[in-house]
C-alpha cells in the first residue's frame, strides 16, 4: 500500500511540474519582422513534412477504374 502511495505521489508531482513548465512558457506571437518571417518559415516546414509524410504520399492509391458493363457479363454464344 505504501508503495502505491509513493507511486501516485510521484505521478503527482510531475504532472504538476509539466503544468507549471507548460504555463511558465512563452507562446505569445512574435512581434518583430525577423520572428514574423521566422515563424512563417517554421510554418510552412511544417505543412510540408505533413503533405510529404502523409498517408497519400506513403500509400499513393491509383484511380479506381470500374470495368465496362459489356466485360463485367459474360457473353452467350447465339
Amino acid at each position: 500500500m505504501v508503495e502505491l502511495g509513493i507511486l501516485f505521489g510521484l505521478l503527482g508531482v510531475a504532472a504538476l511540474g509539466l503544468v507549471v513548465v507548460l504555463l511558465r512558457r512563452q507562446n505569445g506571437r512574435t512581434e518583430n519582422a525577423d520572428g514574423l518571417r521566422i515563424e512563417r518559415a517554421r510554418l510552412v516546414r511544417a505543412r510540408n513534412g505533413r503533405v510529404i509524410h502523409g498517408s497519400g504520399a506513403v500509400r499513393p492509391r491509383s484511380p479506381r477504374v470500374w470495368p465496362s458493363p459489356s466485360l463485367s457479363r459474360p457473353v452467350r454464344s447465339p
